[in-house]
């Protein structure tokens, strides 16, 4: 229980369940009286706030499954029926408790993210240097962006050249080089070099800080979801007062028939059938490294018509992996990446990395080198022996009047190796595709997802690559994070509902705001996670379809227990309209009704190893 009283989220429940033992007790040692304004008092108190809240939906235009509960109690209690009036409000209090248990979770979802945002900066204001406030950053203001600093305002290079990490923005893992008249995004991360930059915006409205207003603009208005049980309630309210009331007429206007009907035909069966299933569902996720964070959003993924890809560390494993190497004539493999490897190892880039580690795993030797000169932005250029060697991006070899195949000329993601002032090797690199991505989409599809999507910050051409090769028709390339929000808001209502699967900071706006987010969390951004409603905690991608397939299991038990439940119900309600059962018995036999309900509703714990049962086939 918490320290503080007030905090409680369970006082209901406690309250009705204490007083009902006190009054029992009560009975039991022989002081009726006092149990009956016990349990009359307790009741009463307890039926009130159900009816102010049923009386404020009806003026709503929402008739839900308060109804009933309320008439029984109030009928109870008008004749007597104490022990009937608190049994029915300990059995409603107790389905609302677990419900909130299952709805239960804390809400931190920007908080990754204001942990991230820039505090400071560094400003040059005449002949001093201040740290300030980034909020006192003005438009105009020269920054002093050091090497591991976080840009803190859009601003736009004055002097140096560095590479900078944007993954934060755009979820690519690669740097990107920047030079004298770049522009830079807030919230990216400078890599190697000191630069000055002037600040082209304030904070206020710089980039990381839209993302932060996105996800909470996203996270505010999303659509309210209609629970599964509200949706039965009318036709079971409707058939449970009709019958109620035949039976009033047919006896002569006997209200203790009206309530032996009523009592039986409380909703307990809605109220607790799907929580527990839900609740279960989500304790089977669990076990499968899938944490889904209420029972709604996985009542809205078992509804989901089209599934949104992030690529980068979503659909491909986000880290650059080193494709081809393509050695031209008069050189060897070894040689060159022997060469490639010595020139890059003092190098802190990514793909310089990547090259070292191919050399490593090929247990090459290193050639001496010399006189090593980094051209920032652009690559090293060094001395093996009397050979001048050079490896970078093809401005370099430009510069160098290094002749390269027009087919490489426009790659961003190849290095070139050349040996007095020829080309001797190209070092092609590729966001590798998981080896799940493919089999995870047809299972989707298989499962009842009719339409996907790619929203990326990657080029164009990158992206549609992945696409074909997984089976995504629709691919929305060079995206910022209010792009793929926007691309996900305009999604006509025919594709509706829609999860979001994403892994980045950048990702957090389209998971919050998608009806349903699920958040790679293995290797993803504390922000996407907490965005999201769904966090898959091991890096497999093919745990989105076993979410999927759980949730749509999950739904389905859940209606089936919420059916069983009603039928069991409509049944009592035909045997007690006979007037040859007490309201007590009722409320008790309503009880058994509950625990059948509940037992059904934990199969979606797990599948059952048996064959499907014949109740199963009726109700579906």
């Amino acid at each position: 229980m918490p320290k503080k009283w007030k905090d409680f989220e369970y006082k209901p429940a406690f309250f009705a369940i204490s007083s009902f033992t006190v009054g029992i007790a009560s009975y039991v040692l022989g002081y009726k009286t006092a149990g009956n304004w016990i349990l009359g008092l307790s009741a009463s108190m307890q039926v009130l706030p159900m009816a102010y809240e049923m009386i404020k939906n009806v003026f709503e235009g929402e008739l839900g499954i308060d109804l009933l509960a309320v008439t029984a109690i109030a009928t109870a209690l008008l004749l007597g029926e104490y022990v009937t009036a608190a049994l029915i409000v300990v059995m409603l209090t107790s389905g609302e408790a677990l419900e909130n248990y299952a709805e239960t979770r804390a809400k931190r979802e920007l908080n990754s993210l204001l942990e991230r945002a820039p505090k400071t900066a560094t400003v040059e204001r005449g002949s001093k240097t201040l740290t300030i406030k980034v909020s006192e950053v003005i438009v105009g203001d020269i920054l002093i962006i050091k090497p591991g600093d976080v840009v803190a305002v859009d601003a736009q290079i004055v002097e140096g050249s560095s590479s900078f990490d944007e993954s934060a923005l755009t979820g690519e893992p690669m740097p990107v080089e920047h030079k004298k008249g770049d522009d830079l995004l807030s919230g990216s991360v400078n890599g190697t070099k000191l630069i000055k930059a002037k600040a082209l915006k304030t904070s206020k409205n710089s980039q990381y800080e839209q993302i932060i207003q996105l996800v909470k603009e996203a996270t505010s208005s999303k659509a309210r979801f209609i629970r599964m049980a509200d949706r039965y309630s009318v036709v079971f309210t409707a058939i449970s007062f009709a019958i109620a009331f035949a039976a009033l007429y047919i006896s002569g206007g006997q209200w203790l028939r009206f309530l032996q009907v009523l009592v039986v035909a409380t909703p307990c069966p809605l109220l607790l059938g799907a929580p527990i299933a839900l609740v279960s569902g989500m304790s089977r996720a669990a076990k499968h490294g899938i944490i889904v964070k209420n029972g709604s959003s996985l009542e809205r993924l078992a509804r989901v018509k089209t599934f949104a890809f992030d690529k980068t560390g979503t659909l491909t494993h986000g880290v650059p992996e080193l494709a081809a190497i393509k050695v031209l004539k008069g050189y060897e493999q070894n040689q060159v990446v022997a060469l490639a490897a010595a020139l890059e190892e003092g190098s802190n880039h990514i793909l310089a990395k990547t090259i070292v580690d191919k050399a490593r795993e090929l247990k090459l030797t290193f050639p001496k080198v010399s006189a090593v000169h980094e051209e920032s932005g652009f690559g090293i250029l060094a001395n093996q022996g009397s050979k001048k060697v050079m490896i970078g991006k093809h401005g370099l070899m430009i510069k160098h009047k290094v002749t390269v195949p027009k087919s490489h000329e426009a790659s961003s993601t190849a290095a070139f190796l050349a040996i007095d002032g020829k080309l001797a090797a190209i070092f092609e690199f590729a966001d590798q595709l998981r080896a799940e991505t493919k089999s995870t989409l047809l299972t989707l599809k298989k499962l009842g997802m009719r339409d996907s999507l790619m929203l990326t910050g990657d080029n164009h051409n990158a992206a549609k690559q992945i696409a074909e090769k997984v089976g995504i028709s629709v691919v929305h390339a060079d995206a910022l994070p209010s792009d793929k929000l926007h691309t996900l808001k305009s999604l006509d209502e025919s594709k509706r509902l829609v999860a979001m699967v994403g892994d980045g900071v950048n990702d957090a706006p389209t998971l919050a705001a998608a009806d349903v987010g699920i958040a790679l969390g293995a290797r993803g951004s504390t922000a996407a996670s907490e965005s999201a409603d769904v966090v898959v905690m091991l890096d497999s991608l093919a745990k989105v379809a076993e979410s999927y397939k759980i949730a749509k299991d999950t739904f389905k038990i859940a209606k089936q227990a919420i059916l069983l439940g009603i039928c069991i119900s409509v049944g009592l309600m035909l045997v007690y309209s006979t007037g040859k059962f007490s309201p007590v018995s009722g409320a008790a036999v309503q009880e058994l009704v509950d625990v059948v309900v509940m037992i059904y509703a934990l199969r979606a714990h797990g599948p059952w190893k048996r064959h499907e049962n014949v109740l199963e086939k009726i109700l579906t």
